[in-house]
């Protein structure tokens, strides 16, 4: 056993393994942020898996069934079917491939972005922070679903002109956000000791001042996970992102709305799936605020 902890001590100090604890006790010990994650897992697996764990795989697509339309949740079908027979749980789960491939392709495209933006500007200062700046100012000034409604509409509405839509305006919020974290950082020792060495403006910017960035910006990639699936599912709602047959959320949500109040289940169901979804995110992003929090501290 003292050679194990030997081994261990030359890659993470005693001291790290001890902030890593507390961290992880800090986590654990909110019953809601360990929800948030349970939740996040559990859909992100089922997603991955839905062609082998959906109860009808092929209703995921252009199937018919007009004999079983309208039926109410039972065993046969737990949440029940539409109005041509599909199985409601089935395109949920096909829905949350889709939500879930919108919010890695826009956080993906716009994360590094605005990250790379925001720490050229805050370290370079001047005319290049101005110039950034007041770009990412113009962006901000428009509300982000009318500027991704603009976007949509202007061409044929499908999934990748809506990720594109909405990757077009995410990068702002983190080009501000680094910019700020990269400022407050610029006068900081390390990065003296980092120019004195002689090192690239690319290693200061990646290398040094990325890592001490990285806290903030993580916990907020996870709170707008959430509200990337609201955006995506907004403009699927009135037409402009996913496109029938395929099973997004705010389309099943639509169509579901023709049938009112009777036939409920078929736009409830999408509807309590958003929720679970967004609200794990929340609860995940909550949590995360205050591992890091713990880690600042020290």
């Amino acid at each position: 056993m003292s050679t194990e902890t030997s081994r261990l001590d030359q890659f993470v100090s005693p001291a790290r393994r001890e902030l890593w604890y507390r961290s992880y006790q800090r986590f654990t010990n909110q019953p809601m942020s360990v929800i948030g994650l349970i939740i996040v897992v559990t859909i992100t697996i089922a997603a991955v898996f839905a062609p082998y764990i959906a109860p009808y795989p092929e209703h995921a697509g252009t199937f018919t069934d007009f004999a079983n339309a309208f039926q109410q949740p039972s065993l046969e079908h737990p949440l029940g079917t539409d109005d041509v027979g599909r199985d409601i749980l089935t395109r949920i789960l096909f829905g949350y491939r889709i939500a879930l491939t919108l919010v890695a392709v826009v956080l993906g495209l716009g994360v590094p972005v605005g990250v790379t933006l925001g720490l050229t500007a805050g370290y370079a200062g001047g005319w290049i922070d101005t110039i950034i700046m007041r770009v990412t100012d113009t962006f901000l000034a428009l509300p982000p679903l009318v500027l991704a409604l603009a976007i949509a509409s202007a061409f044929e509405p499908t999934l990748e002109i809506a990720m594109f839509a909405i990757a077009s305006l995410w990068w702002t919020w983190y080009a501000r956000l680094a910019r700020g974290l990269a400022a407050s950082q610029s006068d900081e020792e390390y990065i003296q000791a980092a120019k004195i060495s002689g090192a690239s403006t690319s290693h200061i910017l990646f290398r040094e001042l990325l890592p001490n960035c990285l806290s903030p910006l993580l916990v907020k990639a996870t709170l707008d996970a959430g509200i990337v699936i609201l955006t995506g599912a907004s403009l699927s709602f009135i037409g402009l992102g996913v496109q029938p047959p395929k099973p997004g959320l705010g389309t099943m949500v639509a169509n579901g709305t023709n049938f009112l109040p009777t036939d409920w289940w078929i736009a409830i169901m999408p509807g309590i799936a958003i929720f679970i979804l967004v609200m794990g995110f929340n609860m995940l992003g909550d949590g995360l605020r205050d591992l890091f929090d713990v880690e600042v501290e020290q």
